[in-house]
This record gives C-alpha cells, structure tokens and sequence, in this order.
C-alpha cells in the first residue's frame, strides 16, 4: 500500500502540473481575445470580474486542464489514505516543477538561476521529507475531528472568494494561499472520511469530512482560477504548494499520529522547513503581474527581484 500511495502521489504532482499551465493558458487567451474585443482587461492593478473567469472556464484549455485537475486529485486522495499527509502532500507539491518546466515551453516564462535554485531547494527538500517518513497512517479521528474541518472550510473559503475580489494587488497571493489551504483541507477529509472500507454510501453523504471535501474542492478551484487571472503563475503555484503541504502536515503530525523514522525527526523538519523556503522563493521571485500580452519588461536577473528598466523610466539613458 505504501508503494501504491507513493505512484499515486507522483501521478497527481504531474497531473497538477499540467493543469495549472494549461489553465493559465486559458487565462492568457482570454485576455488577449478581450483586449481585441476591445473590452476591459486585468492590468495588474484591476480586480478580475466575474464574468471573465467565467469565460476562462469556458476555454477548451481550461477544459482540459480540469480534466487533468480532477486525475490529479484521485491520484491525491489515494495518497493520502495511504500515506502519512506530510509525505502525501510533499510528493504532491512537486507539480511545482511540472508547472515550471510547462511554462517555459507553454507560456513561454524565461527562468533565471534564482527560480531554478528555489525550485531545486523544494525539490531536495521533499527528497528528505519522504527519505524520513515512516511507513503507516491513521485514518480514523473523532467526529469533532470532522465537524472542526467543516468549520475551517466554510472560514477559509468565505476568506479567499473575499480576497481575489477586494484584495486588490494581493489577489492572487490570498487566491494561491486560499487554495493550497483548501486542497489541503481535501486531503485532511479524504484521510479521515467513514464510509471507505467497507464502503457505505450512507455514511459517507453524512460525514462532515465528505462535506468538507466538496466545498472546498469547489472554491480552491475556483479562487486558483482567479489567481491565474491576476498573478504569475510560478508565484501562484508556489504559494498553493506551501498551503497545500503546509497544513494538512502539521494536521497530520498534531492530529493523526504522522511520524517519522526513529532517529530521522531532525531530517524530516529539515525537508520541511527546506520546502517551505524553497516555495516562498519561487512565489517571491515569481510575483509580478501576469503578462498575458507578452509586452511587459524581462525579469530581472540576480537575486533582487524586479523588472528590467525600460527606456521612459530612465530616458537619460537613451540620449
């Protein structure tokens, strides 16, 4: 079982992946096909309208991508009733690479040594993440357990939906954040959820874990969605892995009885603590606004995050 959870957790990284450059694809379309249309599109400084994200849907990229959302969270839920959550979700956060490596064929987002660094950091990272977990997971809890993560969903998406639409240029921050806590929230609830083995429909429709499951497998897609409207999809990414594997590891530690190979705890915290630096990089070095219009200055190399000058900000250089 453990060697399925590990195969179904890499399966779900790539899916992930695929999905997100394929959704941001569809973001980019949009914008381009309104802009010839002549209708208001995101600058950057503009809050994203309802009705753009729905025609974001409604592209065949998008479509796709949720085809591949949805592999992705099977291949997750699968994991994380096979694994410990800390291991799951790290294995899982590893879509980051796969969203980076499409998006320079894609997208066509040019990567500096910083951004491979970072990503490289959080890669190795979860190297001794799973080189320090131990085998076995606790999947029953208390129903308080159950009820508390309804409770915590209903909070963090009422949060996110409020932020892409009034944080203004922190949108797609609490949007990448809001659904990495959310998909986090998934895999809590597919650990715990009664009615698995043996299956009972019944019992798992009255499960407040199941509820959990579906609101906020809804709404983390939907404020992603919304974060790769307004956001750079690297940074975007990012923060949703930290959330992602952030959470529901300190849940599964606190909670559920997660726990590492005797004498290897310091390795663990060590990948943990490695991953969690790794993804705020690559979300700090990759937060500037989404250039749809591939109009917008190249990124700055080195380790100072910025955009390269152009000639009106320093016209003194063009004389």
């Amino acid at each position: 079982m453990f060697a399925i959870g590990i195969i179904a957790a890499s399966m779900a990284a790539v899916a992930y992946g695929v999905s997100t450059v394929l959704r941001a694809l569809a973001a980019r379309r949009v914008a381009v096909e309104q802009r010839e249309d002549g209708k208001p599109v995101l600058d950057g400084s503009a809050s994203p309208s309802v009705s753009s994200t729905f025609t974001t849907i409604a592209d065949p990229a998008f479509i796709l991508g949720t085809v591949m959302q949805v592999t992705g969270f099977a291949g997750g839920a699968v994991a994380a009733r096979f694994l410990p959550l800390f291991l799951a979700q790290s294995i899982v956060s590893a879509n980051l690479v796969v969203t980076a490596l499409l998006g320079t064929l894609l997208l066509r987002i040019n990567l500096h040594t910083r951004d491979w660094v970072a990503i490289w950091l959080v890669v190795l990272s979860l190297f001794l993440l799973g080189v320090s977990s131990a085998p076995g997971a606790n999947d029953t809890a208390p129903m308080s357990f159950h009820w508390g993560l309804l409770l915590v969903t209903l909070a963090l998406c009422a949060l996110s939906i409020a932020g892409v639409y009034l944080g203004g240029k922190w949108a797609a921050a609490i949007g990448g954040a809001g659904a990495g806590l959310l998909f986090g929230i998934i895999a809590c609830g597919v650990r715990v959820l009664n009615g698995l083995n043996p299956f009972d429909l019944a019992t798992i429709l009255t499960d407040p874990a199941a509820w959990s499951i579906a609101i906020a497998g809804a709404v983390s897609f939907y404020v992603q969605t919304v974060a790769l409207q307004v956001g750079a999809v690297n940074g975007v990414t990012a923060l949703v892995v930290f959330g992602e594997t952030a959470a529901p590891s300190l849940i599964g530690v606190t909670f559920l009885g997660d726990s590492a190979h005797p004498g290897l705890g310091w390795l663990a915290v060590v990948g943990f603590v490695g991953a969690a630096i790794g993804a705020l990089l690559v979300a700090w070095y990759g937060s500037g606004d989404p250039d749809h219009f591939g109009e917008a200055p190249p990124e700055r190399g080195g380790w100072r995050r910025g955009r390269e000058p152009t000639p009106d900000e320093h016209p003194s250089d063009t004389s």
